[in-house]
């Protein structure tokens, strides 16, 4: 169990160390636990967690997966089922260590997956919502080329540099999150199914000019979820709204949260 006080520390999931942080009172009410993107971490989160901890009222809980940040390295190459695997494997062990009655999950390109993928895959009631940024279900030839893209740009540039900044080991963060995009077994990669056993709200958040996906990833969502669904799809925004677009993604996350929680006081107590 993380002691929430410290604010920051390590926790043990899946096997490996993995560094977290956490903003604002653990009693305030569902914890938010972020999920970042392919080539993200905790740090690269920026000021975002605590802005959001201060917009929605509640806790925000951050971690960086096993290869990001400086959490512990990952077994190389990453599967084509790699997020699937972090879903159902090693999620759990991170919101057990939590120990929060209630959680909201949100997460950002890969990390949107992932969350889709463990409220599609798990049954776990602590799970009341889910906000999911730039989530991808299936693979589209634009966001295939700009990860090639990237490969290129990596093997080019600074980007090793820079990413050292915020990474332990640059070099295979890129090369797990790269050379698992670009396996050609994950050209067929589809986890679309996962949609349909969703029993949570959810808001979609995507940039409209979002340069890894089109609005057929929302669509997606909107036309097979069972349950509630709120899109928001801001103007000059590409692949990070968080980032692009923060006021509009708070607010969004804002009003969201308010819903799901009037929603939980109107419900009758359970005998």
């Amino acid at each position: 169990m993380i002691n929430w006080a410290e604010g920051k520390g390590w926790v043990t999931a899946g096997g490996k160390r993995l560094e977290w942080a956490a903003w604002g009172a653990f009693d305030a009410g569902p914890v938010i636990v972020l999920l970042h993107e392919g080539l993200g971490c905790l740090a690269l989160w920026r000021d975002f967690p605590e802005r959001l901890s201060q917009a929605t009222g509640l806790p925000v809980f951050a971690y960086s997966r096993a290869n990001y940040g400086h959490s512990d390295a990952a077994e190389l190459p990453f599967p084509v089922d790699y997020m699937t695997r972090h879903a159902v494997d090693v999620l759990p062990e991170v919101l057990d260590a939590i120990g929060a009655e209630h959680v909201i999950l949100m997460g950002h390109s890969d990390g949107a997956t992932i969350a889709a993928e463990y409220a599609g895959r798990v049954v776990d009631f602590r799970v009341r919502g889910l906000v999911l940024m730039a989530p991808h279900f299936f693979t589209e030839e634009m966001g295939l080329a700009q990860i090639r893209l990237a490969r290129e740009a990596f093997a080019q540039g600074d980007m090793a540099e820079k990413m050292g900044k915020y990474h332990r080991d640059p070099a295979a963060t890129f090369k797990g999150w790269n050379d698992g995009w670009l396996n050609p077994d994950f050209a067929a990669w589809d986890v679309s199914e996962v949609i349909d056993f969703l029993r949570v709200p959810a808001l979609v958040i995507q940039g409209k000019d979002d340069q890894y996906g089109t609005l057929r990833q929302v669509d997606e969502v909107v036309s097979r979820s069972y349950a509630p669904v709120d899109v928001l799809v801001p103007d000059d925004c590409r692949h990070s709204p968080q980032f692009d677009q923060p006021e509009a993604v708070l607010g969004a996350v804002r009003a969201f949260t308010q819903r799901l929680l009037a929603h939980e006081a109107a419900q009758p107590e359970r005998a």
